[in-house]
């Protein structure tokens, strides 16, 4: 698989099997995004790939937490601007009702928003979880670094026929992550990566993206 191909058929990917993914892959794979670019080779990242009766451990508090309406942990970070601007509310809006819409879920059924969104505590099945923190003395280039793995991540999963779903949602529960993987006071829970293959008969929707035009502008010496 070229580069090109890795990023086309990269998405986020909601409905895996429970087929485990090699522990030699995800080596390889993490061995290789190593190599990702970051300011004056900080590395920023703090990683902690989770499989097995672990994962399973977190998945369970997760759930336990939800079953009981436990109030999400104090936020770490921002995830959106509270006023979120046009374009960023529009496709935002988009994607919410691309993705319900491809369940069957109106935009008016609450419930059912809430019981598609609790899948993300369950890694949506994966077999395997990368959970990703960042010291909190880092800055906003530290936290574009960080970006910067993940992505060179996903790309190395598509390579390896794996998918995955970088997820937000986890740090909402960050200190149930804590509870299993003990990290060293400091550090922030970015995000989840969940990581597997695909459950092809789940027939999970990709998103669109903007026009080239809306995004880039490209300035001509000619």
């Amino acid at each position: 698989m070229d580069v090109y191909e890795a990023v086309s058929s990269r998405r986020a990917v909601r409905a895996f099997t429970d087929e485990p993914a090699p522990r030699e892959t995800l080596e390889r794979v993490l061995s290789a995004a190593a190599w990702a670019p970051s300011g004056s080779n900080l590395q920023p990242w703090h990683t902690y790939m989770v499989t097995g009766a672990p994962l399973a451990e977190i998945k369970k508090r997760a759930g336990e937490r939800l079953a009981l309406g436990d109030p999400w942990d104090a936020p770490e970070y921002e995830m959106y601007p509270p006023q979120l601007k046009s374009p960023y509310r529009e496709r935002r809006s988009a994607f919410g009702k691309q993705r319900y819409g491809a369940l069957g879920i109106a935009r008016e059924d609450l419930e059912a928003r809430h019981r598609a969104a609790a899948a993300n505590w369950d890694c949506f099945g994966a077999p395997a979880a990368l959970f990703c923190c960042i010291d909190q003395d880092m800055r906003s280039p530290q936290w574009a670094d960080v970006g910067m793995y993940l992505q060179t991540v996903m790309l190395l999963l598509r390579a390896e026929g794996l998918h995955s779903c970088a997820q937000m949602a986890w740090a909402k529960y960050h200190r149930t992550v804590a509870e299993v993987l003990s990290p060293p006071d400091g550090l922030v829970l970015f995000c989840a990566m969940s990581i597997g293959f695909e459950d092809v008969t789940a027939g999970d929707a990709r998103t669109g993206r903007a026009p080239l035009e809306e995004t880039v502008t490209f300035v001509d010496g000619l």
